[in-house]
């Protein structure tokens, strides 16, 4: 079970920060992290930084936000949830009708209920978001002609920064899996928070434990944020990433699913069922790649394949809450969390004990001289020279020795005696 400590830290102290992107919210996430595990790295990247083929947007903060009427009564005020304004609102202050305020208010029909969850990252505008009842209410409150004050009190700081943290567990290998969560959706406690307390959770196990491979957190804006640290790190991941997990919407108490990397047949897509089959969760749901909206879509993509899962309970988009102010900590509770942790902390412990075999020469080594190869035409040991020729095939470093076995069909106890001679006669490593 995930430490209660966590868990009441988030609720407490992050859930009501007006996180986004960029800004003090996001700042103050971090640091609140870093105040519980010291050895957090914190780093900046510049607004307007080329970053692939994006650019570090402006740093937003803000300050107020209100919609005031006729008798100088706040009807909307940001101050009562960070949901009420459109994220990265430019600054305005004016005098709009009933009409055009009506324009710029967001709302949803099916909840009227439910504040929406509305940004405009890359395209300077405005807006406020309601409840669908708010709305009705000003409709039929208010006269056509009846005016309306407009203040939203924002920066968009071109000298600004986009800020990630870090936190490295070591390993004896270079061998490396990365977990990652982003921080960058105000006050919605699945979508956003249960990520971090999952990740929270891992690091708070994982730390002192003796480890073979390294484990590699980092809390990220989610896009802007993975392609940033992707642009850092990429030649790097590459050559020692081996899988890994991306954790998002993991804290309700509803079905357990998980989405596979881009070919789903990684060494990360085996362990996350491996983990729900020794858990005994039978009612799970996979999501093809196909299906993919978080930073998944980054590990995954072009030129980058890091053969990254993702780890849900209900899947982002799946839920009636998901993206609105229903996304609250009635939803992620302690129980739903907890199951998402022992996933996420099984598919870990399994993808840590995988063996990834590298063939260290080039071409096809002669076996004759290594005793490898039989002297006599017998049909029996050539058999087992074929067997380790199929071995060194697809010892690529990407396959495990599951993967081989599968490949190969041959018995897994099989697989591990040849690897053990080859890495003998340095012809692999581990």
């Amino acid at each position: 079970m995930i430490s209660l400590k966590y868990y009441d830290v988030v609720k407490k102290d992050i859930f009501p920060l007006a996180t986004s992107i960029t800004g003090r919210g996001s700042k103050k996430f971090l640091k609140i992290i870093k105040k519980h595990f010291p050895k957090l790295k914190i780093y900046r990247i510049n607004s307007g930084k080329q970053v692939f083929d994006w650019k570090i947007p402006p740093e937003w903060n803000i300050e107020t936000a209100y919609v005031l009427d006729k008798n100088n009564r706040k009807i909307i005020n940001f101050k009562n949830h960070n949901l009420h304004i459109v994220g990265y609102s430019i600054p305005i202050n004016k005098t709009l009708k009933k009409k055009e305020l009506l324009q710029k208010l967001h709302s949803l029909k099916n909840q009227p209920n439910a504040i929406p969850y509305v940004t405009s990252y890359y395209n300077r505008n405005w807006g406020f978001c309601i409840t669908h009842n708010q709305k009705k209410s000003i409709i039929k409150t208010y006269k056509n002609s009846d005016k309306f004050k407009v203040v939203i009190k924002s920066n968009h700081n071109y000298n600004g920064q986009l800020c990630f943290g870090e936190y490295l567990i070591p390993g004896k290998s270079k061998s490396e899996i990365l977990i990652s969560t982003y921080i960058c959706h105000p006050s919605m406690a699945n979508n956003e928070l249960s990520g971090p307390i999952v990740s929270m959770g891992l690091i708070n196990y994982f730390k002192i434990k003796k480890l073979d491979k390294t484990l590699r957190f980092v809390f990220i804006p989610e896009t802007i944020g993975s392609i940033s640290y992707l642009s850092k790190n990429l030649k790097y991941l590459k050559e020692n990433v081996i899988g890994g997990y991306n954790l998002s919407c993991i804290g309700d108490e509803r079905q357990h699913s998980c989405m596979f990397s881009k070919y789903q047949n990684s060494p990360s897509d085996e362990s996350v069922i491996e983990a729900y089959k020794k858990l005994r969760i039978k009612n799970y749901k996979i999501y093809p790649f196909l299906k993919r909206a978080s930073d998944e879509r980054q590990y995954n993509s072009p030129g980058v394949d890091l053969r990254i899962s993702s780890i849900f309970r209900t899947k982002y988009g799946e839920y009636p809450e998901y993206h609105t102010s229903l996304d609250n900590f009635s939803l992620v509770t302690l129980k739903g969390i907890s199951g998402g942790f022992k996933v996420a902390k099984k598919s870990v412990e399994l993808l840590l004990k995988k063996i990834f075999p590298k063939y260290k020469i080039i071409c096809e080594p002669q076996m004759g001289k290594r005793g490898l190869y039989p002297t006599l035409n017998d049909l029996n040991e050539n058999k087992k020279t074929r067997n380790y020729m199929n071995f060194l095939q697809y010892a690529d470093g990407y396959n495990s020795l599951e993967k081989i076995s599968n490949l190969i069909e041959l018995d897994l106890r099989s697989v591990k005696k040849i690897n053990l001679t080859l890495l003998k006669f340095k012809l692999i490593n581990n």
